[in-house]
């Protein structure tokens, strides 16, 4: 058999794809381990307008329906999600929606959403669920503190993402069932704030679900980072006016993700080609040194970059061919 590199790198991505996949066959249908209870959300709908006192009322009613979820959860006996739901009803949070059944959803704002001339949606990826919330919290709470007043940062936490590792993690079954939700929260953001630079900001696995519900979305920008794939052969192939941008850290373990797809009868394993690579055609952004849950850290060279990049005044790392509209 030829010792050639570029066979010795398909040959391995061909295994981890069969492996993932003989892990995968007898687990798709099954049903997850007992979701922590919680009662149905009160608040419900989308929200009409982004006046303040709009607003304050709507974080206000979402606020009393995390604490009736963190008393159900405690009633279980779940200490440690009770402790994550009492801190996530501080009265300074501010919440537009959220679903303490099935593991939980939420959307939470950081900033002025009324006032924002820059609004930045978070999509984060897999291993993020109520009990590890803090981590998407952290980033949202980096993000807004670099880009500054008259900004707003939105944390999206509006599907259930795959554990990691799991089977989930290397199909797109999650993002396909996400990406309907994702598209209608943007088109209720755009509604609601039609004069704000709004991008998507899509972090490991969150960048399949992004890029599931870029058809016609239109948003400034379309940030791709730690990503393992989109899915699509390239950035034209998602069919959105945005700027889709990508970086990747160079201590990310996603790197060596085999970058391909494999069509199997249950499901497709991997998500093709390396959104930093030329062949994709995204504008590339510099991401610094860092690895695979480093890029919103302060201080770091990603998030100025993401930071620049929602702004507006982002120029791309190196030359990476047309923008794609």
């Amino acid at each position: 058999m030829s010792s050639h590199p570029h066979s010795s790198r398909l040959r391995r991505g061909l295994l981890t794809a069969l492996a993932a996949a003989s892990v995968a066959v007898p687990i798709v249908g099954a049903v997850d381990p007992e979701a922590v209870p919680a009662p149905a959300p009160t608040v419900q709908g989308p929200l009409r307008t982004a006046a303040p006192e709009a607003l304050t009322a709507r974080y206000g009613a979402t606020r009393a329906d995390i604490g009736a979820a963190e008393r159900a959860a405690a009633d279980h006996g779940d200490r440690k999600r009770a402790a994550a739901l009492h801190v996530m009803a501080d009265p300074a949070r501010r919440f537009l929606s959220f679903d303490g059944r099935d593991g939980g959803r939420s959307v939470e704002v950081f900033g002025d959403l009324s006032h924002a001339e820059r609004i930045a949606v978070l999509v984060p990826g897999a291993g993020i669920g109520i009990d590890h919330y803090w981590r998407l919290r952290n980033g949202a709470l980096a993000l807004h503190s670099e880009l500054g007043d008259r900004s707003a940062v939105v944390a999206w936490l509006g599907y259930k993402p795959p554990t990691m590792p799991g089977p989930a993690s290397v199909t797109s079954q999650r993002a396909d069932e996400a990406a309907p939700e994702l598209r209608h929260f943007m088109g209720e953001l755009l509604s609601l704030r039609p004069a704000a630079r709004t991008s998507l900001v899509c972090h490991s696995y969150g960048s399949v679900v992004c890029a599931r519900a870029a058809h016609g979305l239109r948003v400034a920008d379309m940030v791709l980072y730690g990503s393992p794939g989109t899915g699509y052969g390239n950035a034209a192939d998602l069919h959105t006016p945005a700027t889709v941008w990508a970086g990747r850290g160079s201590d990310d373990w996603v790197a060596d993700v085999p970058h391909m797809k494999l069509r199997l009868p249950f499901a497709d394993i991997g998500f093709g080609t390396d959104p930093v690579s030329p062949g994709f055609g995204a504008e590339i952004f510099a991401a610094g040194d860092g690895g695979h849950s480093d890029y919103l850290k302060p201080g770091s060279l990603p998030l100025k970059s993401i930071a620049r990049i929602v702004a507006g005044t982002a120029m791309p790392a190196e030359p990476s061919g047309e923008r794609h509209a």
